[in-house]
């Protein structure tokens, strides 16, 4: 039994490695993309939290005596696949920051599942040092979700008023009541 929840912690841990190393190429291109200057500096130090996040794991997969890579999560490839197509999209300013936000919280709520479980596997297999390093990325994935929370509130309130700017006065749309 041990053994086999030893094979899947690995194999998960090799899962989030490859989201993570995708994810620093992903960030980049959201900052650029991003018209709020501090939705462009969430992403950029995001960046650099995510490049500690892979020097985590490579610590774990040293304890492990485990190698890192050979697994492409392809649950953060589409994540991240979904994010490139908004940003393809038409969007402008506060628009594309809320559709970039959103891409955003996907990424981080997929991230937060995989932590979690991950701790949690550590934790029944007796690696105290490895589940206190994955439970520092887990708190860090949490926080940045609430960043993007907060960045959210103010942004998608100027995507609303920017999006019933664009449109003529006798084609908007009435607003419903909860």
């Amino acid at each position: 039994m041990k053994g086999s929840l030893e094979k899947l912690y690995v194999d998960e841990l090799k899962d989030l490695f490859s989201a993570e190393k995708q994810l620093t190429k992903a960030l980049p291109k959201m900052a650029k993309a991003a018209s709020s200057e501090d939705l462009r500096k969430g992403f950029e130090e995001h960046l650099e939290q995510t490049k500690g996040h892979v020097q985590r794991l490579e610590e774990i997969f040293t304890m492990l005596n485990a190698k890192a890579g050979g697994k492409k999560c392809v649950g953060m490839e589409g994540i991240i696949q979904e994010g490139a197509e908004v940003m393809g999209e038409d969007y402008e300013g506060a628009v594309m920051d809320a559709a970039l936000i959103s891409a955003a919280q996907r990424v981080e709520h997929y991230e937060i599942a995989a932590y979690g479980t991950v701790c949690g596997y550590a934790d029944l297999l007796g690696e105290s040092d490895q589940a206190a390093l994955l439970r520092q990325t887990l708190e860090e994935e949490k926080e940045t979700n609430e960043k993007l929370t907060e960045l959210s509130q103010e942004i998608n309130v100027a995507a609303e008023h920017d999006a019933s700017e664009d449109q003529p006065e006798t084609k908007r749309r009435p607003r419903r009541a909860a």
